[in-house]
């Protein structure tokens, strides 16, 4: 495919109101320019830069597929047999092993429909010649629903982390004995750490409504999660803390909130968002390529159709000042990948038609 170049619009005020302080600044005028790697997608949900420099995607009704940066070209490797795509649910997260050169094991999150009905699943395939095979099912039974199913990926210090949603049922983020509303953290078998806050219990933290997004800065690892009409959240992740819902949006400010959050061990989010945009996928980017984006958090959005580009402050545990690109260029955004030669790549989520954006310094 011809690499179609277009030049990037810069938004220099934000619609939205923000409940902490520093508010959205003007994005500097350095030169950025957007190239269309790849069309013709369908729900694009996952994107992970591949050792073989490669991107690697997934589409939720259940394909896999290894994509050229440079041409374009898209490679099929698997269509999940047994996804069930449904409302917003499909084949969601996906995470390559930090050994993954060598031992190709892949890491998938979906949903479908199992003996109690529509449920969601962690399976792990090994890719070999070009494919991947040998499912293993490390977790299933999982609640799923038309919406609110997560699900992001996240492997650091060899745990592996995933993130799920409430499935439409607000009872069951505050129960610990349910996998609904939480942040899953796990041996990458699938068993139970035995340094995990709850013993015996996969539950890293829990009081989530439907976090979609998950990277880590250093060991401080930050997480995008939906709100209902209000707050959409920045949250950084600590072990055991509870994340409020459906008790709490966003911060502890009403008087029952903080009742609640005072007797329930709450942790408050970096910054909250009224009216919701609708966060995704993050990833964090720290290099010179494209100078002011440099340690900054890039996440995706689909109501407000942009990225945001959340500047962190020197102890990467603030975030500092916030700025807006490509609003309405591209539609509904999912997913961000930062390459290591410090290009960036977004995924569009508008059914059909979808793509995988180039972003790079002109």
């Amino acid at each position: 495919m011809r690499p179609v170049y277009l030049a990037a619009l810069f938004l220099l005020a934000c619609s939205s109101s923000e409940k902490t302080n520093g508010g959205t600044s003007p994005p500097t005028a350095t030169g950025i320019a957007t190239r269309v790697v790849a069309n013709g997608l369908d729900h694009v949900w996952e994107i992970l830069w591949a050792p073989d420099n490669s991107l690697w995607i997934t589409e939720r009704d259940g394909r896999i597929s290894r994509i050229d940066p440079a041409s374009g070209n898209k490679t099929l490797l698997l269509s999940v047999p047994d996804v069930v795509a449904t409302g917003e649910g499909g084949l969601l997260g996906m995470v390559l092993h930090p050994g993954f050169t060598s031992n190709g094991l892949v890491y998938l999150v979906y949903n479908y429909t199992g003996t109690a009905g529509y449920s969601e699943k962690l399976v792990r395939y090994t890719y070999s010649n070009g494919s991947l095979n040998n499912p293993v099912v490390l977790l299933d039974g999982i609640k799923a629903a038309g919406i609110h199913n997560g699900s992001r990926l996240l492997i650091h210090d060899n745990k592996i982390y995933m993130s799920t949603g409430d499935a439409a049922d607000q009872s069951l983020p505050q129960q610990l004995s349910a996998l609904n509303g939480k942040i899953l953290r796990m041996n990458l078998d699938g068993s139970v750490p035995s340094d995990n806050p709850f013993p015996g219990n996969r539950v890293w933290t829990f009081g989530h409504r439907n976090a979609q997004g998950l990277v880590m800065v250093g060991n401080t690892m930050f997480s995008s999660e939906h709100g209902a009409s209000t707050d959409d959240e920045i949250n950084i992740i600590e072990k055991g803390r509870n994340y409020g819902w459906p008790n709490v949006e966003g911060f502890c400010n009403e008087s029952s909130e903080q009742s609640f959050c005072s007797a329930n061990n709450v942790k408050e989010p970096l910054k909250s968002w009224t009216p919701t945009v609708a966060f995704c996928g993050m990833d964090y980017y720290n290099s010179d390529h494209i100078p002011q984006w440099k340690n900054s958090l890039l996440v995706t959005t689909l109501k407000n159709r942009r990225i945001y580009m959340m500047k962190l402050n020197e102890a990467k545990d603030q975030i500092a000042s916030v700025e807006e690109y490509f609003t309405n260029d591209f539609g509904r955004l999912r997913d961000v990948c930062v390459a290591p030669n410090g290009k960036v790549y977004i995924g569009t989520s508008n059914g059909g038609g979808d793509q995988i954006i180039e972003v790079a310094s002109k």
